[in-house]
């Protein structure tokens, strides 16, 4: 469960950090910026994705001791 944990955050922090990264670089990475019913709404949903990451990473480590 810690390994899928782990994976499941990895991928949450790369769609969330390239998402912030096209918004202000305005380049064409990432996943959030190609689902329509996002529009508009593409640097608030980044930035859930970085911190779903962080929540991720924390209920791995808690399963580790």
């Amino acid at each position: 469960m810690k390994k899928v944990l782990e994976a499941a955050g990895f991928v949450a922090l790369v769609q969330g950090v390239l998402g912030l990264a096209q918004e202000f670089t305005h380049w064409q990475v990432g996943l959030v910026q190609r689902l329509s019913f996002f529009d508009g709404y593409d640097a608030v949903v980044s930035f859930v994705l970085v911190m779903l990451a962080c929540a991720l990473f924390a209920a791995a480590e808690r399963l580790r001791h």
